[in-house]
Protein backbone atom coordinates (compact mmCIF):
# COMPACT_ATOMS: atom_id res chain seq x y z
CA UNK A 1 0.00 0.00 0.00
CA UNK A 2 1.46 3.44 -1.01
CA UNK A 3 0.64 6.62 -2.46
CA UNK A 4 1.90 10.35 -3.40
CA UNK A 5 0.17 13.26 -2.05
CA UNK A 6 1.30 16.92 -3.10
CA UNK A 7 -0.22 19.70 -3.19
CA UNK A 8 -1.49 19.33 -6.66
CA UNK A 9 -3.26 16.39 -5.49
CA UNK A 10 -2.92 12.72 -4.98
CA UNK A 11 -1.15 10.16 -7.16
CA UNK A 12 -1.27 6.36 -6.51
CA UNK A 13 -3.56 3.79 -4.99
CA UNK A 14 -3.87 4.64 -1.37
CA UNK A 15 -7.48 4.89 0.51
CA UNK A 16 -6.48 7.09 3.16
CA UNK A 17 -3.99 9.99 1.62
CA UNK A 18 -1.99 11.62 4.00
CA UNK A 19 -2.04 14.76 3.56
CA UNK A 20 -0.77 17.02 6.32
CA UNK A 21 -2.46 20.47 6.64
CA UNK A 22 -1.25 24.02 7.83
CA UNK A 23 -2.44 22.78 11.13
CA UNK A 24 -0.07 20.08 11.52
CA UNK A 25 2.49 22.39 11.05
CA UNK A 26 4.70 22.57 14.52
CA UNK A 27 5.38 26.20 16.39
CA UNK A 28 8.26 27.67 14.84
CA UNK A 29 11.76 26.79 16.85
CA UNK A 30 13.02 29.14 19.30
CA UNK A 31 16.01 31.10 17.85
CA UNK A 32 19.24 29.55 17.90
CA UNK A 33 21.24 30.92 20.51
CA UNK A 34 24.27 29.98 18.66
CA UNK A 35 23.07 31.93 15.49
CA UNK A 36 22.43 35.60 14.99
CA UNK A 37 19.10 35.88 13.99
CA UNK A 38 18.34 32.43 13.63
CA UNK A 39 15.56 31.64 10.74
CA UNK A 40 12.31 30.22 11.80
CA UNK A 41 11.85 26.96 10.02
CA UNK A 42 8.51 24.25 9.50
CA UNK A 43 8.75 21.02 10.45
CA UNK A 44 6.06 19.31 8.11
CA UNK A 45 5.86 19.77 4.22
CA UNK A 46 2.55 20.14 2.84
CA UNK A 47 -0.77 22.37 3.11
CA UNK A 48 -4.12 22.09 3.03
CA UNK A 49 -7.19 22.46 4.83
CA UNK A 50 -7.99 19.16 6.27
CA UNK A 51 -7.60 15.65 6.95
CA UNK A 52 -7.60 13.59 3.77
CA UNK A 53 -10.69 11.95 2.41
CA UNK A 54 -10.24 8.01 1.05
CA UNK A 55 -10.73 8.40 -2.76
CA UNK A 56 -10.09 4.30 -4.09
CA UNK A 57 -9.69 0.79 -1.82
CA UNK A 58 -8.40 -0.67 0.72
CA UNK A 59 -10.62 1.11 3.14
CA UNK A 60 -11.61 0.69 6.15
CA UNK A 61 -15.48 -0.58 4.71
CA UNK A 62 -17.54 -0.74 1.65
CA UNK A 63 -20.70 0.40 1.02
CA UNK A 64 -22.80 2.94 -0.97
CA UNK A 65 -23.55 5.03 2.36
CA UNK A 66 -20.18 4.71 2.92
CA UNK A 67 -18.57 6.24 -0.07
CA UNK A 68 -21.55 9.35 0.28
CA UNK A 69 -20.71 9.92 3.38
CA UNK A 70 -16.97 10.41 2.64
CA UNK A 71 -18.09 12.29 -0.98
CA UNK A 72 -19.57 14.93 1.25
CA UNK A 73 -16.66 15.39 3.97
CA UNK A 74 -15.08 18.56 2.19
CA UNK A 75 -17.82 20.32 1.13
CA UNK A 76 -20.11 19.56 4.24
CA UNK A 77 -19.05 18.29 6.99
CA UNK A 78 -22.52 18.17 8.59
CA UNK A 79 -24.00 16.64 6.07
CA UNK A 80 -21.51 13.80 5.83
CA UNK A 81 -22.22 13.63 9.82
CA UNK A 82 -25.94 12.95 9.63
CA UNK A 83 -24.83 10.19 7.06
CA UNK A 84 -22.90 8.23 9.58
CA UNK A 85 -25.32 8.75 12.10
CA UNK A 86 -28.03 7.19 9.67
CA UNK A 87 -25.14 4.55 8.93
CA UNK A 88 -24.37 3.75 12.51
CA UNK A 89 -28.35 1.93 12.41
CA UNK A 90 -27.12 0.17 9.50
CA UNK A 91 -26.45 -3.45 10.83
CA UNK A 92 -22.90 -4.19 9.96
CA UNK A 93 -21.60 -0.58 9.07
CA UNK A 94 -20.33 0.40 12.84
CA UNK A 95 -17.04 0.88 11.41
CA UNK A 96 -17.68 2.88 8.08
CA UNK A 97 -19.91 5.20 10.27
CA UNK A 98 -16.94 5.52 13.07
CA UNK A 99 -14.61 6.27 10.72
CA UNK A 100 -17.12 9.02 8.70
CA UNK A 101 -17.97 10.70 11.68
CA UNK A 102 -14.31 10.74 13.43
CA UNK A 103 -13.19 12.71 9.79
CA UNK A 104 -16.10 14.94 10.09
CA UNK A 105 -15.62 15.73 13.46
CA UNK A 106 -12.08 16.91 12.28
CA UNK A 107 -13.70 18.80 9.15
CA UNK A 108 -16.15 20.51 11.57
CA UNK A 109 -12.69 21.42 14.18
CA UNK A 110 -12.77 18.80 17.26
CA UNK A 111 -9.63 17.56 16.31
CA UNK A 112 -8.93 15.81 19.81
CA UNK A 113 -12.10 13.94 19.69
CA UNK A 114 -11.55 12.90 16.40
CA UNK A 115 -7.66 11.57 17.08
CA UNK A 116 -9.18 9.94 19.95
CA UNK A 117 -11.89 8.21 17.60
CA UNK A 118 -9.79 6.81 15.06
CA UNK A 119 -7.14 5.50 17.50
CA UNK A 120 -10.37 3.53 19.04
CA UNK A 121 -11.35 2.64 15.75
CA UNK A 122 -7.80 1.58 13.76
CA UNK A 123 -7.00 -0.50 17.39
CA UNK A 124 -10.43 -2.16 17.01
CA UNK A 125 -11.33 -2.75 13.15
CA UNK A 126 -11.65 -5.87 11.59
CA UNK A 127 -10.52 -4.27 8.60
CA UNK A 128 -6.95 -5.15 6.70
CA UNK A 129 -3.50 -4.22 8.99
CA UNK A 130 -2.84 -1.90 5.85
CA UNK A 131 -6.15 0.17 6.48
CA UNK A 132 -6.04 -0.09 9.90
CA UNK A 133 -2.28 1.75 9.48
CA UNK A 134 -3.43 4.22 7.68
CA UNK A 135 -6.35 5.13 10.38
CA UNK A 136 -3.84 5.34 12.75
CA UNK A 137 -1.85 7.66 10.49
CA UNK A 138 -5.02 10.01 10.29
CA UNK A 139 -5.20 10.05 13.87
CA UNK A 140 -1.59 11.32 14.17
CA UNK A 141 -2.48 13.70 12.07
CA UNK A 142 -5.36 14.59 14.34
CA UNK A 143 -3.51 14.44 17.61
CA UNK A 144 -0.99 17.06 15.79
CA UNK A 145 -3.46 19.41 14.71
CA UNK A 146 -4.22 19.30 18.42
CA UNK A 147 -0.94 19.94 19.52
CA UNK A 148 -0.35 16.45 20.85
CA UNK A 149 2.84 15.78 19.78
CA UNK A 150 3.00 12.98 22.19
CA UNK A 151 -0.18 11.45 21.09
CA UNK A 152 0.75 12.15 17.69
CA UNK A 153 4.07 9.97 17.65
CA UNK A 154 2.61 7.16 19.32
CA UNK A 155 -0.39 6.82 16.77
CA UNK A 156 2.59 7.36 14.26
CA UNK A 157 4.53 4.22 15.71
CA UNK A 158 1.10 2.25 15.22
CA UNK A 159 0.84 2.60 12.15
CA UNK A 160 4.11 1.40 11.28
CA UNK A 161 3.59 -1.16 13.55
CA UNK A 162 1.21 -2.44 11.43
CA UNK A 163 2.72 -1.57 7.86
CA UNK A 164 6.23 -0.42 8.20
CA UNK A 165 7.36 -0.62 4.32
CA UNK A 166 4.69 2.21 3.36
CA UNK A 167 7.20 5.58 2.56
CA UNK A 168 3.90 7.44 3.37
CA UNK A 169 3.83 6.20 6.76
CA UNK A 170 7.22 6.68 7.13
CA UNK A 171 7.25 10.29 6.27
CA UNK A 172 4.53 10.48 8.94
CA UNK A 173 6.09 8.76 11.49
CA UNK A 174 9.32 11.45 11.08
CA UNK A 175 6.93 14.03 11.01
CA UNK A 176 6.06 13.42 14.38
CA UNK A 177 9.75 12.01 15.25
CA UNK A 178 10.84 15.77 13.75
CA UNK A 179 7.77 17.65 16.39
CA UNK A 180 9.55 15.98 19.69
CA UNK A 181 13.00 16.97 18.28
CA UNK A 182 14.02 12.84 17.80
CA UNK A 183 16.24 13.89 14.66
CA UNK A 184 18.08 10.71 14.34
CA UNK A 185 14.88 8.53 14.64
CA UNK A 186 13.51 11.02 11.99
CA UNK A 187 16.38 10.77 9.81
CA UNK A 188 16.38 7.07 9.83
CA UNK A 189 12.17 6.93 9.31
CA UNK A 190 13.09 9.39 5.89
CA UNK A 191 16.65 6.90 5.08
CA UNK A 192 13.99 4.43 4.61
CA UNK A 193 11.29 5.98 3.17
CA UNK A 194 13.65 7.14 0.46
CA UNK A 195 14.87 3.76 -0.16
CA UNK A 196 11.49 2.63 -1.35
CA UNK A 197 10.87 5.90 -3.17
CA UNK A 198 13.83 7.53 -3.86
CA UNK A 199 12.10 10.53 -5.69
CA UNK A 200 9.75 11.83 -2.95
CA UNK A 201 11.25 15.99 -2.29
CA UNK A 202 9.39 15.87 0.34
CA UNK A 203 11.00 13.64 1.86
CA UNK A 204 14.62 14.47 0.88
CA UNK A 205 13.47 18.15 2.65
CA UNK A 206 12.46 16.38 5.71
CA UNK A 207 15.63 14.61 6.09
CA UNK A 208 17.99 18.18 5.45
CA UNK A 209 15.65 19.31 8.75
CA UNK A 210 16.93 16.27 10.15
CA UNK A 211 20.52 16.09 9.11
CA UNK A 212 21.02 20.04 9.87
CA UNK A 213 19.88 19.77 13.69
CA UNK A 214 22.15 16.82 13.97
CA UNK A 215 24.63 19.10 12.54
CA UNK A 216 25.44 17.06 9.91
CA UNK A 217 25.47 20.18 7.52
CA UNK A 218 26.78 18.24 4.45
CA UNK A 219 24.37 15.42 4.48
CA UNK A 220 21.69 18.22 4.55
CA UNK A 221 23.24 20.21 1.97
CA UNK A 222 23.15 17.35 -0.13
CA UNK A 223 19.72 16.38 0.44
CA UNK A 224 17.94 19.73 0.11
CA UNK A 225 19.71 20.15 -3.04
CA UNK A 226 18.40 16.87 -4.15
CA UNK A 227 15.19 18.08 -3.26
CA UNK A 228 15.49 21.05 -5.42
CA UNK A 229 16.81 19.23 -8.38
CA UNK A 230 12.98 17.11 -8.17
CA UNK A 231 10.73 19.92 -7.42
CA UNK A 232 12.16 23.29 -7.70
CA UNK A 233 8.67 24.66 -7.18
CA UNK A 234 8.50 23.19 -3.67
CA UNK A 235 8.08 26.10 -0.83
CA UNK A 236 8.88 24.08 1.86
CA UNK A 237 12.03 23.06 -0.08
CA UNK A 238 13.27 26.52 -1.08
CA UNK A 239 12.73 27.62 2.99
CA UNK A 240 14.99 24.95 4.37
CA UNK A 241 17.22 25.45 1.91
CA UNK A 242 17.44 29.20 2.75
CA UNK A 243 18.06 28.43 6.38
CA UNK A 244 21.07 25.98 4.84
CA UNK A 245 22.89 28.95 3.22
CA UNK A 246 22.16 31.46 5.99
CA UNK A 247 24.02 29.33 8.34
CA UNK A 248 26.69 28.66 5.83
CA UNK A 249 26.93 32.03 5.95
CA UNK A 250 25.39 32.62 2.11
CA UNK A 251 22.85 35.44 3.12
CA UNK A 252 22.33 36.04 -1.10
CA UNK A 253 21.22 32.56 -1.68
CA UNK A 254 19.03 32.50 1.87
CA UNK A 255 17.37 35.40 0.29
CA UNK A 256 16.86 34.09 -2.64
CA UNK A 257 14.84 30.92 -1.52
CA UNK A 258 13.51 32.63 0.97
CA UNK A 259 11.86 35.20 -1.31
CA UNK A 260 10.80 32.27 -3.54
CA UNK A 261 8.86 30.24 -0.74
CA UNK A 262 6.95 33.10 0.35
CA UNK A 263 5.57 33.80 -3.42
CA UNK A 264 5.22 30.23 -4.14
CA UNK A 265 3.02 29.70 -0.89
CA UNK A 266 1.16 33.29 -0.25
CA UNK A 267 -1.08 32.92 3.05
CA UNK A 268 0.53 29.92 4.32
CA UNK A 269 2.64 29.14 7.26
CA UNK A 270 5.54 28.48 4.73
CA UNK A 271 5.07 31.68 3.59
CA UNK A 272 4.74 33.50 6.42
CA UNK A 273 7.76 31.45 7.41
CA UNK A 274 9.27 32.93 5.05
CA UNK A 275 8.77 36.39 5.75
CA UNK A 276 9.76 36.28 8.80
CA UNK A 277 13.53 35.27 7.82
CA UNK A 278 13.70 37.97 5.39
CA UNK A 279 12.24 40.46 7.68
CA UNK A 280 15.40 38.67 10.14
CA UNK A 281 18.04 38.95 7.20
CA UNK A 282 17.51 42.90 6.58
CA UNK A 283 17.38 43.74 10.72
CA UNK A 284 20.84 42.36 9.99
CA UNK A 285 22.56 40.93 13.23
CA UNK A 286 21.86 41.91 16.53
CA UNK A 287 23.90 44.16 17.93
Amino acid sequence: MSARVTQAGLAGALAFALVLPAGLRAQPHAPDPATENAPVEAVTQEDDSSLPIPPVPPRIAEGAQYDACLDRLATDPSGADAIATALAATPGSAEAAAHCHALAEVELGNTEEAAALLDRLAAGSTAPAASRAVVFAQAAQAWTMSAKAGQAYASAGQALALSSDDPELRIGHAIAALALQKYAEAEDDLTRALTLDPRRADALTLRATANRNLNRVAEARSDVEAAFALDPQNPDTRLERGIIRQRAGDLSGARTDWQAAADLAPDTSTGDLAQQNLALLAAGPRQ
